[in-house]
């Protein structure tokens, strides 16, 4: 069932989902070599709650944390710890957050000083990716077209998409309907309706697309070690093309101003 979302609620969604977006480029200042990705998820709980939200993941499902932070073949759901970033990691961190009654999602893959060539390209296939989707995202339009417009621009690349886990509708509910999979026929999968609340969120790896989960039973990783990549954005549906909640210019204009 999907619940379509009135005007006032998606404005409330993207009070929400800028506040993630806001935190995530708050985090983003203190990624660098030596920092622990612990210290980064108490940031990422201050800013939050200094403004007037509570941290989304935070006991969701008996999750630990208020980021997920999964650093180079972590694929999603990584736990934060005293593990300190090295230079050459990618962190993907994943951030939610609980106000006025709904949620914000968001995740941005970050590099740690000076990343491998061979891994900037698969950041940059990801996002790309992943808009490629946000392209499909219109009304009257189904969830196969979102995914085949994931798969198809990873794959041409060479890389693997993972299967196992996928986006999905966002509103009261963290995870509601439909779920969003990276992978898929055009054509196929729920309808889009004008008023649905989507994240589309690509999870792609350097090389195979098999995955397993550690024994903490949260973190997953790729199966070969190689690297993944993840970036994640909360759009609602529209007549024309998607309304996108969250936003990654906060991140990259800080970014940017860094060159």
């Amino acid at each position: 069932m999907l619940k379509l979302k009135s005007a006032e609620e998606i404005e409330i969604l993207r009070e929400n989902n800028l506040l993630v977006s806001k935190t995530l480029a708050e985090v983003e200042k203190y990624i660098k070599p030596g920092v622990t990705t612990l210290k980064l998820d108490q940031i990422a709980e201050e800013f939050i709650r200094d403004h007037g939200a509570e941290p989304g993941f935070k006991g969701y499902g008996g999750f630990p944390n208020t980021l997920c932070t999964s650093v180079n073949d972590e694929v999603v759901h990584g736990i934060p710890s005293e593990y300190e970033l090295k230079e050459g990691d990618i962190v993907s961190i994943d951030c939610g957050t609980y106000m006025k009654g709904y949620y914000g999602d968001s995740a941005y893959t970050f590099e740690v000083g000076e990343v491998d060539r061979e891994v900037q390209e698969l950041l940059r296939a990801t996002r790309e990716a992943l808009f490629k989707g946000i392209e499909k995202a219109t009304a009257g339009n189904r969830v196969g077209d979102i995914s085949h417009a994931v798969q198809s621009h990873a794959e041409n690349h060479g890389y693997g998409v993972v299967r196992e886990l996928v986006g999905h509708g966002l509103g009261s509910n963290m995870h509601e309907s439909p779920e969003v999979p990276n992978y898929g026929k055009q054509g196929r999968g729920a309808k889009l309706k004008e008023g649905l609340v989507i994240c589309i969120e690509p999870m792609i790896n350097l090389k195979t697309r098999n995955i397993r989960q550690d024994k903490d039973g949260w973190t997953i990783r790729t199966m070969d070690g190689k690297p993944s990549a993840h970036f994640e954005l909360a759009l609602a549906i529209t007549n024309e093309k998607a309304d996108i909640l969250s936003t990654f210019d906060y991140i990259e204009k800080q970014l940017t101003n860094k060159i």
